[in-house]
């Protein structure tokens, strides 16, 4: 059974970065593609970006395009997103989430996900 397992959430201020790291295990991580999405209170869950098996490819939705990176070590099983000029809005439970195939923005295609790593971005 495939599992994901984030980390490297916290508390940082406005401008500041943080670097999460999600781990997969139970299956063999170059058969997925691995997205990010992250969820506010109150909010619907949102796509951040996603990254293709090899690494080749990679995508962002426009609010995170120029701060936040995907990149992945097959060699790891690990996924990461780096963020960097922090916005108060990024505040939110951040998700890595494993699909076969190619990447979409649709959550309802990745089949596994992590727990969540919460993000709070302060003032």
């Amino acid at each position: 059974q495939v599992q994901l397992v984030e980390s490297g959430g916290g508390l940082v201020q406005a401008g500041g970065s943080l670097r999460l790291s999600c781990v997969f295990s139970g299956g063999s991580f170059t058969d997925y593609a691995m997205g990010w999405f992250r969820q506010a209170p109150g909010k619907e869950r949102e796509f951040v970006g996603a990254i293709s098996r090899s690494g080749a490819s990679i995508y962002y939705v426009d609010s995170v395009k120029g701060r936040f990176t995907i990149s992945r070590d097959n060699g790891k099983d690990t996924v990461y997103l780096e963020m960097s000029t922090l916005k108060q809005e990024d505040t939110a439970d951040y998700y890595c989430a494993s699909k076969l195939g190619l990447y979409h923005h649709d959550p309802g295609s990745y089949k596994y996900w992590g727990q969540g790593t919460q993000v709070t971005v302060s003032s």
